[in-house]
């Protein structure tokens, strides 16, 4: 080997070795010509399978009550809407939902940032989870702005869970309604509420999202028209081929990277008509989000497993009040349509996926 690649090799070892963990979830919105509004994302989770591709059902006038540290004794309420959500190893909550008014709900690991406030048992009847908050905002409210007034009543606190190592659960949400407008709420420094406007419906993960909208202004030159031939010194140098105009975006999974390139390739999307069309331009976007097995997996072995890998990717039609999502073991596109189904019959129920983790083919052999 040569000195450049013992150099090289020492380097990429260096690299794996300090490389932590990836749960590098990134968001993006599209908006058709037809009005219809859609959220889409990837999930990833840096331990194993979640089972992602299990939903939960929760009918309208729900009683829900809050975990705390001390058990169930934190918020008690009511929901007015049903509503669904992917779940997350068994738990009744996962990292997206949707409800029959059309509020998108998503959950984004958001490490090193999040700070949730101290548990106070004096205020444990406003208190609620991380998990908690996501199904309050489900069941309670239907617009963005319904929801920037309703979190001033909740105090949302860590609550250990043995799934998780007892580890804290630090994420950030991306709240969405059928009229486009988008909420970032990020929860910092002991209990502080952050709440920013979504900036094209674009999330992913730390630092905070003040900082990702900062970092856009390094990238003011891309543009997807490809640049001009230059001439210099009589010679013209011109572009290789398509995306010229893109070179610089960058390429790798770290959220910062992650943001601009959701922000460029959301900001160059096509006209699209309806809302089906501007779904299946989601997925497409998406792709480019993909994380492979083994590609920001642990440095000391090869992954088996799908920790820190894409594992589903969701697109919710909040206007058509429509689920989509396709797995990383099947990758056959199923939905759940919310104006099916009976939201008025009391009890939690389990919706799986009906997928028996292996690829769908089609065979069009003549």
């Amino acid at each position: 080997m040569s000195t450049s690649s013992r150099l090289c090799a020492i380097g990429c070892s260096l690299v794996l070795a300090l490389m932590p963990p990836a749960s590098a979830c990134t968001g993006i919105s599209l908006n058709a010509e037809n009005g219809a509004s859609i959220a889409a994302r990837t999930v990833e989770w840096a331990l194993s399978d979640a089972s992602h591709d299990t939903l939960v059902s929760f009918p309208r006038k729900h009683d829900f009550i809050a975990q705390t540290p001390e058990g169930l004794n934190g918020l008690s309420w009511t929901g007015k809407y049903g509503f669904i959500s992917l779940t997350a190893y068994g738990e009744p909550y996962g990292p997206d939902g949707l409800n029959e008014a059309g509020l998108y709900v998503g959950m984004y690991y958001f490490p090193g940032f999040a700070d949730f406030a101290p548990w106070d048992r004096a205020q444990a009847a406003r208190t609620v989870s991380v998990g908690d908050l996501m199904r309050y905002m489900l069941s309670s409210f239907s617009t963005v702005e319904e929801v920037r007034a309703g979190l001033a009543d909740v105090r949302v606190v860590n609550v250990e869970d043995a799934r998780f190592g007892g580890a804290a659960l630090p994420f950030h949400w991306k709240v969405q309604d059928e009229t486009g407008a988008s909420l970032i709420i990020e929860i910092t420094n002991g209990g502080e509420v952050e709440v920013y406007d979504g900036f094209l419906g674009v999330i992913t993960n730390s630092p905070g999202y003040d900082w990702h909208l900062t970092n856009l202004r390094n990238y003011l030159g891309l543009s997807p028209v490809a640049a001009l031939p230059v001439e210099i010194g009589g010679e013209v140098f011109s572009p290789f081929g398509a995306g010229a105009g893109l070179r610089g975006l960058p390429g790798d999974f770290t959220p910062p990277s992650r943001f601009v390139r959701a922000v460029a390739l959301t900001a160059s999307a096509r006209p699209l008509q309806t809302g089906e069309e501007a779904v299946f331009e989601a997925f497409r976007i998406l792709d480019s989000f993909n994380i492979p097995v083994g590609a920001t997996g642990a440095p000391d072995r090869i992954a088996t497993d799908i920790e820190s890998a894409t594992q589903i990717t969701t697109a919710a039609d909040l206007d058509n009040r429509l689920f989509y999502f396709h797995t990383m073991s099947d990758r056959q596109v199923r939905v759940v349509d919310l104006k099916k189904m009976d939201f008025d019959t009391p009890g939690m129920r389990m919706i799986t996926s009906g997928a028996d983790r292996s690829q769908t083919v089609r065979d069009i052999t003549p």
